[in-house]
């Protein structure tokens, strides 16, 4: 079953941080929570572009967990990746596809919704936490759009993954 960011937070907690997003620029309350973007954004590893729009749709290409110094996560969770590394790596992931949104569209509230994450999990075989694994990255969109940020999502768990990274992402964005 894929746990969501809705159900995790109350509806009263969902109207509040709403709310507070609406009011306060996106990257200013991300800031005040101490949560700072990356400046540059992961480049393509291959032949595409990071990011498409299309009419009011935007489609963030995967996006891989590299740290602000440049240095690439690796591993597998269940092997040499604990489940509470896997989910710092998804919100590491989902922190470099908010510098792409940033740079796609200029500022942050230019999103109208977080409509689709897809989540992709290097794990060991009978491993079933990949929706844990994600909400490292669902509860940041939730965390940084308030209801504009609760999406549907799809967690699925991989044998192998390119550059042997732990979590791949992406997402389709409505925006304004």
């Amino acid at each position: 079953m894929i746990a969501s960011a809705a159900a995790r937070v109350g509806a009263k907690s969902r109207t509040s941080l709403a709310r507070c997003c609406r009011a306060v620029h996106v990257e200013a309350h991300l800031e005040s929570k101490g949560i700072k973007l990356p400046k540059a954004i992961v480049p393509p590893q291959g032949s595409y572009v990071v990011a498409y729009q299309t009419g009011k749709t935007l489609y963030i290409s995967g996006h891989i967990p590299m740290t602000p110094e440049g240095v690439l996560l690796t591993g597998t969770v269940g092997d040499n990746i604990t489940e509470e590394e896997g989910v710092a790596a998804a919100h590491l992931v989902a922190l470099n596809m908010l510098a792409t949104l940033k740079y796609q569209l200029g500022d942050l509230d230019r999103v109208a919704r977080i409509v689709k994450l897809n989540g992709y999990v290097q794990c060991v075989d009978g491993y079933t936490g990949q929706p844990t694994i994600l909400n490292g990255a669902s509860d940041l969109l939730a965390e940084a759009f308030g209801e504009k940020g609760i999406h549907a999502r799809s967690a699925v768990g991989m044998s192998s993954m390119p550059l042997d990274i732990p979590v791949e992402l992406e997402a389709i964005v409505e925006v304004e």
